[in-house]
């Protein structure tokens, strides 16, 4: 954490000057009580744009335990449904007007390119052919690759074990293209969810993303599925947003930092994918270019 400390100045300072723009607004209320004013932002930045609106519209997963799934109610519940609520408070959203949009992950980017979201919140890993098209913020998580199979298989232990074999992942997916690469045969779907039905009719003999999505997914169906194998990528879950947008990078990696330090990211985790796995200190968030 201590790699952090100068984002974390850094954010804590912008705080401040942000508060000392609000024209002659001293945070009080009239009954003499602290008050934290709203924040206010450079005119013409998507954070001012935002801000006045008072909502925004944020892609996620509605399929994915621990993440994002849509709960009873009809609304999304996850981590990283939680992520994009620290987000949108820092610019003085309430979760209440935050607007979800499913985002798979074959549409996450034209999403961003076409406005149809503000930022994608969605087990997006960054890499660099995505960074052809939009930016990230973060890394916020670090996740690997790895394996889902029926719980009484004893034959797939590893990577290696899937050359040669149908395995199920997503369109568009890091996970489809690695599987590609180390000789399985892809068999791609939707969604992780329609990977499940496969898997149970012998169809494939695995299901293979981040470890993360796959131990969500085996806490929701208990004691048909497993996870096997040590994870064998690297994947960094970043905020998707615009390209060239550094500036709402900036803020959005501050915000993170800030969450960071101050105890809600933690929280946010405990009350979703930590109910599951363990805590873990979040990467680094890069530099915007």
């Amino acid at each position: 954490m201590k790699k952090r400390m100068p984002l974390i100045a850094l954010a804590a300072a912008s705080v401040l000057a942000l508060a000392a723009c609000a024209s002659g607004d001293t945070g009080s209320t009239d009954g003499g009580e602290s008050a934290a004013p709203a924040p206010t932002f450079a005119e013409g930045t998507t954070m001012a744009a935002l801000a006045d609106a008072g909502t925004m519209t944020v892609g996620t997963k509605f399929d994915q335990p621990l993440f994002g799934l849509i709960n009873l109610d009809g609304e999304p519940e996850g981590f990283d449904v939680e992520i994009a609520k620290i987000i949108a408070k820092g610019l003085g959203i309430a979760p209440e007007n935050i607007q979800w949009k499913e985002a798979v992950s074959a549409n996450r980017e034209p999403f961003i390119e076409n406005g149809e979201v503000d930022i994608v919140v969605a087990t997006y890993t960054i890499n660099d052919k995505r960074k052809e098209v939009v930016d990230f913020a973060g890394p916020y998580y670090l996740a690997g690759q790895s394996i889902l199979v029926l719980a009484d298989n004893d034959t797939i232990k590893s990577e290696d074990d899937l050359v040669g074999q149908n395995v199920c992942s997503v369109t568009g997916s890091t996970p489809a293209q690695k599987l590609a690469e180390i000789g399985a045969i892809p068999f791609l779907t939707d969604t992780y969810t329609n990977c499940l039905e496969p898997l149970r009719s012998g169809d494939v003999v695995a299901v293979s993303t981040d470890n993360v999505i796959l131990a969500g997914l085996a806490a929701q169906n208990e004691g048909e599925f497993k996870v096997v194998g040590k994870p064998f990528t690297e994947e960094p879950y970043g905020i998707g947003l615009k390209k060239d947008d550094t500036e709402f990078c900036t803020f959005i990696n501050e915000t993170l930092e800030a969450a960071y330090a101050d105890g809600s990211y933690e929280e946010a985790w405990n009350s979703t994918a930590g109910t599951v796995l363990p805590y873990v200190d979040p990467p680094a968030v890069e530099p915007c270019s």
